[in-house]
C-alpha cells in the first residue's frame, strides 16, 4: 500500500514536468543563412553592412565586439553580437539588421 502512494507521488511531478516542458523551437525561428544571402540582402538595401553598423554602434555597447553573427529570426535580420568589457563580462547585443537598432542586451 505504502510502495502505491510512493510511485504515485512520483508519477504526479514527473507527469507534470512533461506536460509543463517547454516545446522546440520550430523551424525556421533562428534560421543560419549563407554569407551569399547576406550579400545580396546588403546590395538589395535590405540591411545594413557590418560595416555600418558597427560604426552606428560605437559607444553603445557595453563592450568590445569578440564575435558577430547575423540569422534571420521569423524574418527579420538580425546581428548578434558576442562582446567583453574590461572586467572581462560577457554580453551579447541583438541588432535589428535594417534599422541598427539595438533591441537587447544580455549579460552572459
Amino acid at each position: 500500500m505504502q510502495s502505491s502512494r510512493f510511485l504515485e507521488s512520483l508519477a504526479v511531478p514527473l507527469l507534470a514536468g512533461f506536460l509543463l516542458a517547454p516545446l522546440p523551437a520550430a523551424a525556421g525561428d533562428h534560421d543560419k543563412v549563407a554569407p551569399e544571402a547576406v550579400r545580396r540582402a546588403v546590395e538589395a538595401g535590405e540591411i545594413k553592412s557590418l560595416a555600418d553598423i558597427l560604426a552606428a554602434l560605437r559607444g553603445k555597447l557595453p563592450g568590445e565586439v569578440a564575435g558577430v553573427e547575423i540569422e534571420r529570426q521569423r524574418g527579420r535580420w538580425i546581428y548578434e553580437f558576442r562582446l567583453v568589457d574590461d572586467k572581462g563580462r560577457l554580453y551579447e547585443a541583438y541588432v535589428d539588421a535594417r534599422s541598427g537598432e539595438i533591441e537587447r542586451i544580455k549579460e552572459k
